[in-house]
């Protein structure tokens, strides 16, 4: 059943209140937020440590998954950078020498042991950095939070002096709308450059196309085996390839010429440049490509612990790299002219088709870090309201954050596929990849400076010198590949375009929905007016009204009980949100609070996920809310039988003495013994906690016991005789009056977006024969 309104209702001549009189102070005292309900639903969650052969193993799979692409930059790096043939050998050495550094300075020191340590309880991409520094100043688009989420376990925030430069800059950030629309911005732009190399890489390898493009569908294939499997499948071959690129390089550096280790003197950094001139400038578009798979590697956090990522690159990466660079440089200082194909002319005779089967399968392998890290982002930017809604698939059981995207797989296989058919020349396709990185990098950087002054709260000194270096470094990169833009440069811009695109409306769309939703609430003191029958026939069974407000009465409510006969004798108000934090516990899931008195049998309930969390993964979704909404009733009955004085000395106690306690709603909590427990709201006491440790207990008085019992039993009764899901699907249009652009992006692009997205019923894991939607049109 659908009904599709555009008009108003009552409901809305008590939200034009010019003035907050009377009713609004009714609304505030009837649905206050649940500020000590979450406080108390607070536990001691921590996150799994991982042992030592753990982390060695799952090192391991990194190199399958995070390392490929970083790995086989060796194939192309020295044809890209002298496409013309090397001129003087002192150009090579220089050349091998700004690569030494570039390695030094960015994955190595940068990524690895600086921005790294910025993820957010292990999710790492520009979106975990995003979401950091809206939990450490009020700069989040959609403003679905309260004080209520800063009670989550997971949200994790510093605090500072009012006085400080921190302050001052949160301060500056808070009140300045186009620096957080300007933050937005270049998050999508950094995400979007990511997806756009990630369909780049497949493309520079060396393989006959036809072959590419048929192991390229391979290995879109296998994506939903998950990232365990896959890294468990590519990690052997990457493993060795980096063996065999570090061996081939020592052997190459005793053979050909040993000298060219004096390459690690910086002093060839500056020759070079002052012996290039413009052309040694320029040549850096192609030394661009030793680092391309850094800005992979942060948004691959996700699938691996940081120490895991760390391990890998500082034992066998970065040394077996340096290896590969320093002998193909040695090679070259003897045959110059073998600069196409500088690394498969290098390899010795006696084992060059062994050599050439393990490159052939590593170039195509390299893909995989950007496959990975798109599906990371995706579903960041998915929690976030940045994306359309998709599918969402978690392939393991062990580690729960790894995971795939049906439809962005296949689209991306796509474009992988169209890209490495249309580039001819290999050239092109360096100089577009080394475009995308550089862009990454330098939002990555931006980033972080705010990341190091609002969270880490360092001096300005270092963030100064951080700032400076990485700067100068990705500067001078980002003006070299510049000139490139018409060779082959263009190509992620487009393709990062149409993504930012789509994130941009799609966002933009959601704020809209969302203020609307906001401005139309429903008053409560209009709902009262109605009385306990709301004016309507009340049914036996639960209505669960799902909705974007964690306060307040959505405006559907109204348009269902002024076009309907009959509601049904239980209204529970659903809100489920995503917050900028990682993932949120699943003990304090749930908030549930009563709306009005009780005898309208009303309540609310806030479910709460993090960005890497994933509501249509909750199968037992219904069966927790009515587990929790239980346990209120019987603990808001305890709540009144106890005194606030007791009751808040009992709390005291507790959060003193309860240092390693656990809050849970879980079912077997279920009983008529509620003195095993207490708290109000959400909060649950487990059998072994402090309170029963000093024997802390309270009972409910006869008289309160029966009457909880009577309100259980009859919400049990409701239970049974049937839920209905009511979903508001709220139609945006643009006005008449609007901008051309807007009617573009309203009319046309988000309304083609919903249309081809999943439905909420969907998302919601909303049983069909269940459901119904109630349609609102909103103009804007």
């Amino acid at each position: 059943m659908e009904m599709q309104m555009a008009r108003r209702t009552p409901a809305d001549e008590n939200t034009d209140n010019n003035n907050k009189g009377s009713v609004w102070v009714l609304d505030q005292q009837l649905d206050q937020p649940m500020d000590e309900e979450a406080k108390r639903l607070r536990n001691m969650y921590t996150e799994k440590k991982h042992s030592t052969l753990m982390l060695l193993q799952l090192a391991f799979q990194s190199l399958g998954v995070v390392y490929g692409d970083l790995g086989t930059s060796p194939l192309y790096v020295f044809y890209n950078t002298f496409p013309d043939g090397i001129g003087d050998p002192e150009d090579l050495i220089g050349a091998l020498s700004v690569i030494i550094y570039s390695l030094t300075l960015i994955p190595l020191l940068k990524y690895v042991f600086i921005v790294c340590r910025a993820n957010d309880n292990g999710q790492g991409g520009t979106f975990a950095l995003y979401s950091l520094l809206c939990r450490h100043a009020k700069i989040k688009a959609i403003p679905n939070q309260d004080q209520t989420d800063e009670a989550l376990t997971t949200y994790s925030r510093s605090t500072f002096d009012e006085h400080s430069f921190t302050a001052r800059t949160k301060r500056w950030l808070e009140g300045h709308a186009l620096m957080q629309s300007t933050l937005l911005i270049l998050v999508l732009v950094g995400s979007c450059m990511v997806i756009g190399d990630g369909i780049l890489t497949p493309a520079i390898s060396e393989v006959v196309v036809l072959v590419a493009v048929v192991i390229l569908a391979l290995l879109f294939s296998m994506q939903h085996h998950g990232t365990d499997k896959v890294g468990w499948l590519f990690a052997p071959i990457v493993l060795l390839w980096f063996l065999v690129i570090g061996g081939i390089g020592m052997f190459n550096i005793w053979k050909y010429e040993s000298s060219i280790l004096k390459a690690f003197s910086p002093v060839y950094v500056y020759q070079f440049f002052k012996r290039g001139g413009k052309g040694g400038w320029t040549s850096l578009g192609g030394i661009m490509l030793s680092i391309t798979g850094t800005e992979a590697l942060f948004a691959d956090l996700s699938h691996f612990p940081v120490s895991s990522i760390q391990i890998a690159f500082t034992l066998v990466v970065f040394p077996c790299l340096l290896l590969a660079y320093c002998g193909q440089a040695a090679y070259l200082m003897k045959n110059s002219n073998n600069v196409i194909g500088a690394f498969y002319h290098s390899i010795p005779d006696n084992i060059y088709w062994p050599v050439f089967i393990v490159a052939t399968a590593a170039a195509v392998v390299a893909s995989q870090a950007t496959i990975t890290a798109t599906f990371s982002l995706i579903k960041q930017a998915l929690a976030l309201g940045c994306f359309p809604r998709v599918k969402v698939v978690h392939t393991s059981r062990k580690y729960r954050h790894q995971i795939y995207i049906p439809e962005i797989n296949w689209i991306v296989m796509i474009l992988c596929i169209v890209v490495t058919a249309g580039f001819k020349n290999q050239n092109q396709i360096g100089n577009a990849s080394g475009t995308a990185v550089c862009i990454v990098m330098l939002v990555t950087t931006l980033l972080m400076i705010l990341v190091m002054i609002l969270v880490w709260r360092c001096h300005w000194i270092l963030v100064l010198i951080f700032t400076g270096l990485s700067l100068v470094v990705e500067g001078t990169y980002f003006s070299a590949v510049l000139l490139k833009v018409n060779q082959g440069g263009w190509v992620p811009l487009v393709i990062a375009a149409a993504f930012f695109i789509i994130m941009y409306v799609w966002h933009y769309g959601t704020v809209k929905r969302f203020e609307i939703e906001m401005h139309s609430k429903v008053s409560m003191a209009w709902i009262l007016g109605l009385g306990p029958s709301l004016g309507l026939v009340r049914v036996p069974g639960i209505g669960l009204v799902y909705t974007e407000l964690a306060s307040g009465v959505p405006l559907i409510f109204s348009h269902f009980i002024t076009n309907l006969p009959a509601i049904h004798s239980v209204v529970v108000f659903v809100c489920v949100k995503y917050l900028p934090v990682w993932t949120v516990p699943e003990e304090e899931r749930f908030l549930v609070k009563r709306i009005g008195p009780k005898n309208f049998h009303m309540f609310r309930c806030v479910a709460r996920y993090g960005y890497k969390d994933d509501h249509k993964k909750d199968d037992d979704f219904e069966k927790k809310l009515f587990q929790s909404l239980f346990m209120f009733v019987r603990l808001e009955c305890l709540m009144e039988a106890s005194s606030d004085s007791d009751l808040s000395s009992v709390l005291d106690q507790q959060t003193k003495q309860s240092g390693d306690g656990l809050f849970c709603n879980s079912s077997n909590m279920l009983h008529s013994n509620v003195n095993q427990s207490i708290g109000s709201g959400d909060l649950i006491v487990p059998d072994d906690s402090p309170l029963h440790a000093n024997n802390i207990t309270y009972s409910i008085p006869a008289s309160n016991q029966v009457g909880t019992d009577d309100e259980v039993e009859f919400l049990n009764n409701c239970r049974d005789a049937g839920v209905v899901h009511i979903l508001g699907n709220t139609v945006i249009k643009a006005r008449r009056e609007s901008k051309f652009w807007k009617k573009i992006a309203i009319d046309y692009l988000y309304a083609f977006l919903r249309k081809i997205c999943r439905e909420n019923s969907v998302m919601f894991n909303v049983p069909h024969e269940s459901l119904l939607n109630v349609g609102q049109v909103f103009y804007v």
